[in-house]
This record gives structure tokens, C-alpha cells and sequence, in this order.
């Protein structure tokens, strides 16, 4: 690895104005392309102490062996001399977006004397006119079908084209009306290219205008008595408006934009694009990315955008383009767009009303989009093979950790801790072996102590299996035991690794609860957050993964399930907490006599004033339950009154509380 002042530029060397710069390793590939507003400022970033930098930057400037810059105007040139070298050498350390899929697209091609109407997938081709893309070739083909009725273009191959025109003859869809069959000469070569016009006019979102044109058509035609052009106008009219009703109106404005979201974690990113023209969502993608470069969310949509748009011109580029976060150099970005367009672009983030909630739509979007693409990783055998692999060799495991288990501490400032055990076998989830536990030996918040707990009382239960004496303490855990039925016990198998979510004080916790109970061939490690860094037992110094590494893709993975699994128990616990009263302090007292009493007498203030006679009078209610209900509310301490905050009244309670609620009354902050 290089030392990167061996090749810091001289002091003065390098210009304060717009340029963009490349890195080189020592083969003189280039590994890096950006751009700046000032060359000398943002260089001077990459030369600081490789310790303060960000891992991935650091990584890429140690990888280096050299820099070099080119000075440009003006920051719109920056911009478009950077995507055309990120594109010409393809450098390892930018962010590069890959299709999750192959999106086909509506394809009319005007460069040909007789233009076709096709599905095309892959890059674009000059002189052909697109849209889309679609998430799916049927959701074309049956646009498409409509659309021909009105617009008889033709879709047949150059080789079918070529023989009907040899044997004078058109194919079957000449013949029902489909095509208006330029191989037999039915139509001239520039009547069949305005009916392709008139396609791509009317896919392109101007159909307001064509379908006054065809109602216009079809009253003319009706007072002529030419009833049979009018009913033929009329089915076109219908056909055209139900291929419309395949894209429903999203925008009333008939706007003409795409929505960009950005959903990222540590290690990749998922970008989703609606296509909106004429206020319909008429095509749809979506892009996966490794984050090899330090990156944030306004840093990803200046790639997008320069990849999106890097090879379009026109109309492709909207006049509107909607983003979840603007990028640094915006003016530049919005100047580099309209250049591409020929007319000003509108780029910015919605703040209110349908043009929001549509892009929170396409956030979600992204949010499975990423979901999928990282089940679609998980899911394949030779991947978690490797990730395995990778992960005995980096903590010098004896063999592959078949088993991880993975511990979360979770908690509300201190409020309701809770802890989850989450299992993975063979690089999947195994969730029937999920654990959830409650931390009770002590109150409070810390996160060492909590986790030393719950490692104890997880291997404590495997030491109690192991020896079969079937000695529970039934403090450790959410379960009891079970009868020996000749199934595997809950904490019967031992994992080979222990994962935990935390930097050194959680895994020299955990360890140190495993050597308590005597237990050492069992690995600990800890994943902490900020920098994905894998901690070792008694360590200075963490473990980095390579950011490629399957290996740390799977215990991020595993860490995150572990996180999810534990504020699921954790908000679960709280929502409980606020809601119960003090009737379910009772005991012995179900939900349904529960809601029979509160349903009686209409509240628990009310049924706190009754008599034990009164309380025997509801159906199910004996005499000694009604004494412990009497004796449980009264020893409880009612809520105070509630206050309209507005003008300081007190509000009496006459209205009936709802089953099964109390009267008590919480605010959850």
C-alpha cells in the first residue's frame, strides 16, 4: 500500500479553480474520477492523516500511486468531462449503478423507412424513439394491442416484413386490421410514418388533443349517417381510453417528471425512477450499488442523475426532475440537465401534496427493492459458502461458523430493557430458534451488563441441556422447561460463533460470561455500527473486512436481524405497559371478564365506586372474585383528572372507556 504523501502534488502546484481529478494505482489504472470547485481545496482533503479519513477514502488514496487533474471552466463542464471518464475507464472506487433487472422498453423505430413498434431491452440505439421502461413485456404487448387498433404501425420483423412484400400478401394482422400492411403498398411510406408520429405523440402523454380529434371525427361522421365510421371511431375511442386506464392519473397537473428515491445502509444503495408524463407513471427502473466510495444520500443522486441522463437528449431529459436530497453542486446539475433537454429543468425535492406522496411511494419502492436484492444475495449457496469461508479466515476460526447467534440489548432510556437472540445456520435464518429475553437483575441502562446477562443465562441454559439433569432457573429466561419428548431442547445446540451489536465493552462482556460458566470453544466477535468494524476478544485493533467481503455482508446482516428482532420485543414490551390498568393487576381475572366489566359500568372510575353486590351483578362474576377486584381497585391509585388543556376544565369522565381500556391515561413520548 502506497504512502500518500509520496505523491502529494508540491504546495502552490496545484490551481484554485473548476476541474476534475483522477488516481492512479501503480499499474496506471485509473481508480478514481471526481470533480471539484476549487482543485486545490478539495485535493488537500485526500493529503490529511490517512487515520482521520473515512475507511473507503482511505482505502482508495492508499490503493493510489498518483494524481492528476484537468482544469476546466466552468462546473458544468466538470460535470460532464467526470461522468464521461467515470464511463471510459470504469474506475473501482465510484460509485457505479447496476440494473437489479433487464427493464424491456416500448420501442418505435423512426431510423427506419417503415418504423416498427417492438419490446427492446438493453442500451439505446440512435434514431429510435423509447418508452418506458416497464416492469414487465406483457404490461407493453397489451398496451400495445390496444393501441393498434388506432394506430395500425407496423410490429413484424424484417425477415416477415420481406415476404409478405415478396408474395403480396400481408400477415394476419393486416388482415384483421391491426396493420395498415406498408409491405403490400395499402399505404404509402409517409402515411405509415405519421401513423407512427401519431404513436409516439400519444405515448408520449399528448392524448388529450387526439381524442377530441376522434370525437370531433365521430359526431361529424354520425350526422352524415356514415354509421358504421362512427361506430368505428367509437371503439377506437374506447380502445385508446382503456390503454390510458393501464396508467391512472398520479399527477392532475398532466406534469411531465421523474421521481428519484434513494434507500442506502453501510454497504449498498437502491435507486427507484418513476417515469411521470402527461401526470401518469409511464415506466419504471430501479439501480443497485456496492458504496465503494464515501458517499452520502445527495452524493448518490448526483450519480444517478449523471447515469440516468449522461446519454439522453430532449425530451428524454423532463422538465421536472423530483429528488429526495439536492446535491452539492445543484446549479451546475440543473444547468448540465437543461443543456441535455434544450429548455430549463426544474430540479428539486416536493415538499407537499401529490407530487410528496407519489416519491414516498417510490421510496418504497426502493425499500424492497434493496430487500430484495439483498434475499436474492443470501439466498445463494456458493455466496454463503464463500461468506463463511471468509469469515473463519478472518477470525482465525478452526472451522466455518455453521451456527451464529447474534444478541441485541434494547431499551426506551433505560425503560423496558430487553435483549433478542437471533440464529443463523448455514448462512440463513433459522427463526424458530429466535429467543427473546427480559433484563432483570438490574434497573437502568447498560448496555456491558445487560449483555453480559443475557449471554449467561443463554449458555447457562446450553450447560443445563449439556448435562441433562433438567435443573431450570426459571429467571433465565421467557421459557420453561419442556418434558422429554425426544425433541432438541430450546438452548440445546451451541453456536461456533457469538456475534454481538457493539464495539469492545459488549464483546469483552460477552466473553467473560462465556469464561464464567467455563465454556471455551464458542468464538466472540462484535460488529459495531459506525464503521462496520468486526471486534475480537482483548483486542486494540479491529478486524476490517474488505468492503467486498461476503463475509462481512452476512454479520451485518445477522446484526440487523438481531436489531429488528429485539425493538420489535422492546416496542412491544412498552405498547403493553402504557395500555394495562388495574384491572390487570387482578388475578385470576381473563380479557373477557376484563371487558364484561368495564362494558357494565362503563368505566374503572365507575367500577371503582361499586359495591361488591353491584360487581356480583355482572354475568361470569362470583362473589370472591368480586372482593378481589374490589380490593385490587382499591388499593390502587387513581389517575387524576383529566384537564382540557384549552381553558383549564376539568373533564368529568361520563363517557364510557372502550373494552378492554383503562382509565388510566398515558401520553407516549
Amino acid at each position: 500500500m502506497a504512502d500518500p504523501s509520496s505523491y502529494r502534488p508540491q504546495p502552490g502546484q496545484i490551481p484554485d479553480s473548476p476541474g476534475v481529478y483522477r488516481f492512479r494505482d501503480e499499474h496506471r489504472r485509473v481508480i478514481y474520477v471526481g470533480k471539484a470547485k476549487s482543485l486545490r481545496q478539495r485535493l488537500a482533503n485526500y493529503f490529511q492523516d490517512v487515520a482521520g479519513l473515512h475507511p473507503r477514502t482511505a482505502t482508495m488514496v492508499t490503493t493510489a500511486a498518483s494524481v492528476e487533474w484537468t482544469v476546466v471552466s466552468t462546473e458544468v463542464e466538470a460535470l460532464q468531462l467526470e461522468y464521461s471518464w467515470i464511463k471510459e475507464y470504469d474506475p473501482r472506487f465510484n460509485v457505479k449503478y447496476r440494473d437489479d433487472k433487464s427493464y424491456p422498453s416500448l420501442a418505435v423505430t423512426l431510423n427506419e423507412e417503415y418504423p416498427r413498434v417492438q419490446v427492446m431491452r438493453g442500451p439505446k440505439k440512435k434514431g429510435v424513439r423509447y418508452f418506458g421502461p416497464y416492469a414487465h413485456a406483457w404490461a407493453i404487448r397489451e398496451t400495445v394491442d390496444l393501441m393498434l387498433r388506432v394506430f395500425p404501425v407496423r410490429t413484424c420483423s424484417a425477415g416477415v416484413f420481406k415476404r409478405s412484400a415478396q408474395i403480396g400478401r400481408p400477415c394476419l394482422l393486416g388482415y384483421i386490421g391491426k396493420c395498415s400492411a406498408p409491405c403490400v403498398g395499402r399505404v404509402t411510406p409517409e402515411e405509415h410514418r405519421e401513423l407512427a408520429e401519431d404513436f409516439c405523440d400519444f405515448m408520449a402523454g399528448r392524448t388529450g388533443a387526439y381524442l377530441s380529434r376522434l370525437e370531433k371525427e365521430m359526431h361529424i361522421a354520425a350526422e352524415d349517417m356514415e354509421y358504421e365510421k362512427a361506430a368505428r371511431l367509437r371503439d377506437d375511442i374506447g380502445a385508446l381510453r382503456r390503454a390510458m386506464e393501464k396508467n391512472a392519473v398520479v399527477l392532475a397537473d398532466a406534469t411531465d417528471a421523474d421521481l428519484i428515491a434513494v434507500v442506502e445502509d453501510e454497504l449498498e444503495a437502491a435507486v427507484q425512477i418513476f417515469h411521470v408524463r402527461g401526470g401518469r407513471v409511464r415506466g419504471q427502473r430501479g439501480w443497485v450499488t456496492d458504496k465503494v466510495e464515501a458517499v452520502d444520500t445527495a452524493g448518490l443522486v448526483e450519480h444517478a442523475l449523471q447515469q440516468l441522463y449522461g446519454e439522453e437528449k430532449g425530451e428524454s431529459v423532463p422538465k421536472e426532475v423530483l429528488v429526495p436530497a439536492l446535491p452539492e453542486d445543484t446549479p451546475a446539475l440543473a444547468q448540465w440537465l437543461a443543456d441535455r433537454r434544450g429548455s430549463q429543468v426544474s430540479l428539486r425535492i416536493p415538499q407537499r401534496g401529490d407530487k410528496k406522496a407519489l416519491m414516498e411511494t417510490v421510496h418504497r419502492n426502493a425499500q424492497q427493492s434493496l430487500a430484495l436484492h439483498k434475499t436474492k444475495r443470501a439466498s445463494d449457496l456458493t455466496t454463503r459458502s464463500r461468506a463463511l469461508e471468509e469469515i473463519a479466515e478472518a477470525l482465525e476460526l478452526d472451522g466455518a461458523p455453521l451456527r451464529i447467534e447474534c444478541f441485541d440489548i434494547s431499551h426506551l432510556q433505560g425503560d423496558d430493557v430487553v435483549a433478542s437472540m437471533v440464529v443463523f445456520e448455514d448462512g440463513l435464518a433459522r427463526k424458530s430458534e429466535y429467543r427473546r429475553f427480559q433484563v432483570k437483575s438490574f434497573e437502568g441502562q447498560d448496555d456491558v451488563r445487560s449483555m453480559h446477562e443475557v449471554v449467561s443465562r443463554r449458555f447457562r441454559r446450553y450447560l443445563a441441556e449439556k448435562s441433562k439433569t433438567g435443573e431450570w432457573d426459571p429467571q433465565d429466561g421467557e421459557d420453561g422447561p419442556s418434558e422429554d419428548d425426544g425433541k432438541p431442547k430450546r438452548f440445546a445446540y451451541p453456536p461456533q460463533l457469538v456475534v454481538v451489536d457493539g464495539g469492545q465493552p459488549q464483546v469483552a462482556a460477552a466473553r467473560r460470561a462465556l469464561d464464567e460458566l467455563g465454556i471455551d470453544d464458542v468464538a466472540v466477535c462484535g460488529l459495531a455500527k459506525r464503521l462496520e468494524e468486526v471486534w475480537l476478544p482483548g483486542e486494540d485493533d479491529p478486524v476490517v473486512l474488505p468492503r467486498t467481503s461476503e463475509g462481512l455482508y452476512l454479520l451485518q446482516r445477522v446484526r440487523d436481524e438481531a436489531h429488528r428482532f429485539a425493538i420489535q420485543y422492546q416496542r412491544s414490551k412498552r405498547g403493553k405497559r402504557l395500555k394495562s390498568g388495574p384491572l390487570d393487576e387482578v388475578p385470576g381475572l381473563g380479557e373477557s371478564r376484563k371487558q364484561a366489566l368495564v362494558k357494565h359500568f362503563g368505566s374503572v372510575k365507575k367500577l371503582r365506586q361499586a359495591t361488591i353486590d353491584q360487581i356480583c351483578e355482572v354475568p361470569g362474576i362470583g362473589r370472591k372474585t368480586a372482593e378481589t377486584v374490589a380490593a385490587a381497585l382499591a388499593g390502587a391509585v387513581p389517575a387524576g383528572p383529566a384537564v382540557n388543556t384549552a381553558t383549564g376544565e376539568i373533564i368529568e369522565d361520563e363517557n364510557p372507556a372502550p373494552a378492554g381500556a383503562s382509565s388510566e391515561r398515558g401520553t407516549e413520548q
